[in-house]
Order: structure tokens, then C-alpha cells, then sequence
């Protein structure tokens, strides 16, 4: 069922949920695969059939799959083992809600079937915010982001002064988060044009997240 609530197009929304009871979502290296595909996948204005694509494809050729008109826009993601964060802005009418809807149920089909369980894997639906000034929305940017910081120490906030080049390190280098593709300037899952430009280079984007870091430790 699609969400009740209006999305507005070239709007920006924080969108995440995390799993029922808090339960780990993403338990291998094949489940945030699977995410990543569906994140592609998903956004389309066709009803693509996706196991048969993911039975013909590779990983890294599903990326180049003619898949219609998106649905939204994505401008940040991060999958942490027990949540997800979605920054996007929706393309088409009711786009946003259409794709959380074949994200979340495509996903979590998958999962059932791969676990042998049944019943909810995600707190109900997805929760949303609008980020309604430029502010907040270069913020959601540096949250999302930094989010694999807790994985390395979930007190990092605290300690961040001694750790802060190793926290950095970390979070650069954390392969389930979108800010792969601003560092490598490859954007496959990401459409940055549809978003305010933030960073012009690679080294704009470095110093930001260095910055964010930096403003914990005051």
C-alpha cells in the first residue's frame, strides 16, 4: 500500500527504517548486495522482473541495465547492519512512495525466503523528513555519511579527538554507503545534478567530512 503522505517533486526527504526489535537487517556481504541492486532496480517506472535480472546478470552489469524513468532521485544512502538512510527527491507523482514500497517488500521477500522466516523484517513503514532548507539538507549529507562510525566505535562521538584520522579512514572506505561514489566521481546508484552542487572535487568532499568530524570534538 502506498503512503498516505504527499512527497513534493524537486523536495529533498531523509528517508530510513531499521529492522522490527532492532534485528540485524543486512547479516552478509550478499545481503547489502542485494540492497544495492534493488536500489537500482527499483527505481523504475517499470515493473522489472527482478529475480530474472539478477539470474542473467553480474553484479557489476546490473548497474548498465536499461531499467525506464526513475522514480526518484538519490542523492546519499548508507546501509548500517540493523537500518538504512535514504536521502532522496521524487521524480514522478507519488515516485518516492512507489519506490519505497518495491524497495522495502522487495527486499524483505528476499530475505524471508533466504532465512525461512516469515513476518515483518522492518518496523512498519518507512519513516520520512523533509529537509526543508539548505542547511539541514547539506547536514543529512554529513549524518548520512558518518553513520559507519558507529561500527567502528559506537562512542566515537566521545573519543573523537584521538581517533578521529582512523574514524575518517573507516568511513571513506566503507563499501555500503554512497560516499563511494562521490570519492570515486562514478555515480551509479547516485544522481547528484538533482541536488544542490555541494562539492565540485573529491578534495571538497574530504575536507567536509574532516570538518563534520571536527565540529564533534567541541
Amino acid at each position: 500500500m502506498l503512503r498516505k503522505v504527499s512527497f513534493i517533486e524537486k523536495e529533498f526527504y531523509h528517508l530510513y527504517n531499521r529492522g522490527v526489535d532492532k534485528r540485524k537487517i543486512f547479516e552478509s556481504f550478499k545481503d547489502y548486495k542485494r540492497f544495492l541492486m534493488l536500489l537500482y532496480l527499483c527505481n523504475s517506472d517499470l515493473n522489472v522482473r527482478v529475480a530474472d535480472t539478477l539470474k542473467s546478470l553480474a553484479f557489476e552489469e546490473i548497474f548498465t541495465r536499461e531499467r525506464g524513468k526513475p522514480l526518484v532521485a538519490i542523492g546519499a544512502f548508507c546501509l548500517m547492519p540493523n537500518h538504512f538512510h535514504i536521502l532522496a527527491t521524487p521524480l514522478a507523482e507519488k515516485g518516492l512512495s512507489k519506490f519505497m514500497l518495491k524497495l522495502e517488500t522487495g527486499y524483505s521477500m528476499y530475505f524471508n525466503k533466504k532465512n525461512n522466516r516469515s513476518g515483518s523484517l522492518l518496523q512498519g513503514p518507512f519513516k520520512s523528513e523533509h529537509a526543508g532548507d539548505d542547511r539541514y539538507l547539506k547536514y543529512l549529507f554529513s549524518y548520512i555519511h558518518l553513520n559507519p562510525a558507529k561500527i567502528k566505535d559506537s562512542r566515537w562521538k566521545e573519543k573523537i579527538g584521538a581517533k578521529r584520522d582512523s574514524l575518517i579512514k573507516f568511513v571513506e572506505a566503507y563499501p555500503y554507503s554512497s560516499l563511494q561514489e562521490y570519492l570515486s566521481g562514478e555515480h551509479v546508484i547516485t544522481t547528484p545534478r538533482s541536488f544542490p552542487k555541494y562539492f565540485s572535487s573529491k578534495k571538497e568532499i574530504e575536507k567536509h567530512i574532516t570538518d563534520w568530524f571536527q565540529t564533534w570534538e567541541h
